[in-house]
Parts: structure tokens; sequence; C-alpha cells
């Protein structure tokens, strides 16, 4: 009987394709979301329609950048407005600005230097429904994620144009998307100031050449590569630069971890004794091809490609294994796009005997971290990046 992860896996390779109800062994239901298509947008996997919450299909994963019609789609709130991207302005202002600013498009584009970085747009919860138990939240698959390549302007160059006052200690975003009721908290966030300052952080309005597409965060997004995709504010409207930590709901109540959990970038301001929020991507892969439960045929080339990815100190190795772990050997990897790119790896298989080949990958990151056997618990489904694995049958 198959388990709850490899029927999630499943779906998210889109073999399921219409609402599915099946045991995972355990008891446990699993439900498979259809394919749906947002305005827009290829068919997606739909986790949820209020907000729209739609996951990419594996297939779409395959490419070195995702397509903008398949890229995942992720909201908490559910009122999305169409922006007119002339009428659109951002405002930057806050106690530790010198001067308050107002841009428009046009003013972003041409009063400072356009740049590009190709980076990984990934969900913090990316994976959550294939935890056990299960965890609370949008029951992700694989695909809430995405690499593109991202053009705009340093976010720096904007926070400095209107002056970055000495106590300075967080930059806090705000976007166009709001609640249908007044109780519920708008979605704000926050960075570091020295993270809002790093030559990275972009204020992007364009996605693989073209402008961002709506649903990605149009007219113009933060871009944070290396961190999870919370702190990528879509529909960009206003900056507010402040010398005492945030306090909203999405800083001190949602996106937080047991503190000491996880390695990656800490965010001192908002840490607290029992949690800390969620930062850096941890080190991880993914398997593209061949699916989980594929048949090859014996004799015949095979190969198994996926991508691997980190924070930021860039992909050194990705091992597989074809007998349980006990030996592991080094895929190729392919073209490298930067640092906060995922890296595309190909590993040969071999198909000389029939029967059941279970292959397992890790990555391995240049600052040494390596995909781990096992999930960290924690309650809100984050980080799930255990060394991957799919079951092929060789006949």
């Amino acid at each position: 009987m198959a388990t709850r992860r490899e029927l999630l896996l499943a779906a998210t390779g889109g073999w399921l394709i219409g609402r599915v109800r099946a045991s995972d062994g355990a008891g446990t239901v699993v439900e498979v979301e259809p394919l749906a298509a947002l305005p827009g947008k290829k068919p997606l996997i739909r986790r949820s329609f209020r907000p729209p919450n739609f996951e990419t299909p594996l297939a779409d994963l395959a490419a070195p950048l995702t397509d903008d019609g398949a890229f995942f789609v992720r909201y908490h709130l559910t009122v999305i407005p169409r922006i007119d991207p002339d009428g659109w302005r951002l405002q930057v202002s806050g106690a530790s600005a010198r001067r308050a600013l107002t841009l428009s498009l046009a003013e972003l584009r041409s009063g400072f230097e356009q740049v590009e970085v190709v980076a990984v747009n990934q969900c913090a919860g990316n994976r959550r429904g294939l935890f056990t138990p299960r965890v609370p939240g949008v029951q992700w698959g694989g695909g809430a994620m995405g690499n593109a390549r991202w053009r705009g302007v340093r976010l720096r160059e904007v926070l400095q144009r209107a002056g970055v006052a000495a106590d300075a200690l967080e930059v806090v975003f705000g976007g166009a998307d709001a609640p249908v009721l007044p109780a519920t908290p708008a979605f704000v966030k926050s960075l570091p100031v020295e993270r809002a300052l790093d030559e990275s952080t972009l204020v992007a309005f364009e996605m693989n050449g073209r402008p961002l597409p709506h649903w990605n965060g149009a007219p113009a997004r933060l871009v944070v590569p290396g961190w999870v995709g919370t702190y990528w504010m879509k529909h960009l409207t206003s900056i507010r630069i402040e010398p005492r930590a945030f306090d909203g709901f999405w800083m001190k109540t949602a996106y937080r971890v047991p503190t000491g959990a996880f390695p990656g970038a800490r965010f001192t301001s908002q840490e607290t004794a029992e949690t800390t929020p969620v930062t850096e991507l941890l080190v991880n892969s993914l398997i593209v091809s061949p699916g989980s439960g594929a048949r090859l045929s014996r004799g015949a080339h095979a190969e198994l490609a996926g991508k691997a990815w980190d924070g930021g100190a860039g992909i050194e190795g990705v091992e597989v294994s074809v007998d349980g772990g006990q030996s592991w050997r080094d895929a190729t990897l392919q073209r490298d796009l930067g640092r906060f790119a995922w890296r595309e790896f190909r590993f040969v298989l071999d198909t000389s005997r029939a029967g059941r080949l279970d292959v397992a990958v890790r990555a391995r990151s240049r600052n040494g971290a390596k995909q781990p056997d096992k999930l960290t618990p924690n309650p809100s489904g984050y980080h799930d990046n255990i060394v991957q694995a799919v079951s092929l049958e060789i006949a």
C-alpha cells in the first residue's frame, strides 16, 4: 500500500488529476486535489481556492527556469486587486527614514540601476502535506516552489535614497492584497535591516524577461534570494524603515519554528527563547524524473534528473544511492545559474537487471550542509528537506 507521502508526491507529478480518495495504509484518507487553471495560468494543482493556493505540477519543474504560467501561487488573503501599472505607487517612509519617498513604476525603472538574479522562490511550507503526523496548513506537495530570473532594482538603493538612520533595526513591507473582514490581520512582513540592505535583495518588476504576472506579484514585488517565500512580498505598496521590531501577527505569531531547531540566518530582533522566524532555505533536492512508480525497460538507457538548491552557499554536489543508502555515487551537475538558483543534476541508472530499484538522492552545499535522513518536527510543517527517494520498476 502506498504511503501518504508517495500518494501526495504522485499528485504533484500530475499522475492523478481528478479528486481521489485513497487510504495511506494507516486509516488516513488522502484527498488529491484536481488540476485547475487561474486566469493567465496553466492548469495547476489546486490546494485552496479562497485564498488562491495553487501548486506547480512536477513536469513543469523540469526546465531550468520555471515558466511564468506554471509558477506556483500563494496567498494568505482573498482580496487581490489587479493593479494598473501606470497608477501604482510605492511609498517609502518610517521612523528611521530620513525622508519619505513616493515612486512610480517608471521612476523605479529609470531612477535606479536595473539588475537580475536567478533565484528559487519556495514557500516555507513546501511539502507540508508529506509530514507524518499531519500538521495544519496548506497541504502542499513538492511544487510550492519555482526557479526564475528576476529583474528589478536593489532594495538597498531605494532605502538609501530615502536615507537609513543609524537606529534602523527592521524594514517593514506591505502589499495591496487585503482581508475580507477587518479583524483579519493584514499581510505585513519585516526583514532585518542588514538583509534588506544586502545587494541581492530586489524590488523586482520582471520575471523571466517579462513583466511580473498578476498572480506572482504585479506590478512589483520583493525578491529575497535564499530566504523562504513568505518574505517575498507581492504587489508591494509600502516600505517602512523602523527602529523597533515589528510586532504584527505575520511576524510575532506566524512563520515561526522552535528556536535552535534549524540552521540558517538568525532574525535576532524577532527571536524569543521559544520560537524564531523561519528564514533561509535549507539544502534540498527534487527528483523530477522518472517519477516514483515509473516502469523502465530492462537494458534501455535511463537517466535520473532533478534539481538541488540551498540558501545561497551554492550546491557543491549531489549524491545518488541505489542500494538503500549503503553507498553513494556522485551525480553530474549541470550549468550553474548562480548561487541562489537551483542546480540541475543527472545520473545514469543501471537497468540491466529486472526488479524494483529504490533510488535516493541527497544534495550537499558548499558550506558542508547535507540533507538529513529524518524530518525535524515542528508544529507548522516547515523545512521538509529530507533525502529524496523514488521507487522504480525495471521490466
